[in-house]
């Protein structure tokens, strides 16, 4: 059957408008959505255990067991929003920043990778980083399974840095001065052994009594763990360590 010059243009003119926006959606759809910088820095709990997030410095090292991580995982998102591809050289790391670029040397048999940081993890005891799968085969991980590495600093941002260009080593995450109230008593002594409890949590935070009156004019003993960086990291933090009645405050 012979088909109408004006209707075949017509068919055509459809075809290419719905490649075309076939084209966009699929864009859109590819298109990588990241977490920004700060919330990636707030502190987070995982089984019961607060990490801290921290900045680091080219050169900064660490030792430790390293793992990988590859088919079971494989096109999930991590925790900076990307999609994990074990076929990229990437890694996880518990503390350390999102897009840290980082040297994981093998010390049991010499081989050594570059690999980004984009995952939280890995939350095992004694293991400090969790390579993709293409990462630990450089090292040989895909044979042994996990070994004694040693994780070395060298750019951020994706980016390998020039070590004659390396300037001040990157500052530690600066606290403000969000805190959270963990109680309050009406004896100077209880408030002084629930500053001496809740002191022993974490070392990062500084735990006070604040001497304070109540609405007659009674005294009024607060305690306060103060030193989070925001007031996101103070509630994370009450909430994984299960504090009742605790409540955010500011100095």
């Amino acid at each position: 059957m012979k088909m109408n010059h004006k209707v075949f243009f017509h068919f055509l003119i459809i075809g290419v408008l719905l490649f075309d926006l076939s084209g966009c959606a699929s864009k859109k759809k590819s298109k990588k959505r990241f977490k920004s910088s700060s919330a990636t820095m707030r502190s987070y709990c995982v089984l019961g255990k607060t990490y801290h997030p921290t900045y680091v410095a080219v050169g900064q090292k660490m030792q430790g067991i390293s793992s990988w991580y590859g088919p079971d995982f494989h096109g999930k998102m991590t925790s900076n929003g990307e999609t994990y591809n074990m076929h990229d050289r990437t890694a996880a790391h518990k503390t350390w920043p999102m897009n840290t670029m980082l040297r994981v040397s093998n010390m049991q048999n010499g081989k050594s990778t570059v690999v980004r940081v984009n995952d939280r993890g890995p939350f095992v005891a004694g293991r400090i980083v969790d390579c993709s799968y293409a990462a630990g085969k450089e090292i040989g991980l895909d044979q042994m399974g996990i070994a004694k590495v040693q994780i070395e600093v060298v750019g951020f941002a994706g980016r390998v840095a020039d070590p004659t260009k390396v300037g001040k080593a990157h500052e530690r995450i600066a606290l403000s001065n969000f805190g959270i109230q963990v109680g309050a008593f009406r004896r100077l002594e209880g408030a002084q052994i629930y500053k001496e409890q809740h002191g022993k949590i974490d070392p990062r935070y500084k735990t006070v009594v604040k001497h304070m009156h109540d609405e007659v004019g009674d005294p009024l003993y607060r305690v306060w763990m103060m030193g989070f960086a925001s007031e996101e990291e103070a509630r994370d933090f009450a909430a994984c360590q299960n504090i009742p009645g605790a409540f955010i405050v500011r100095e």
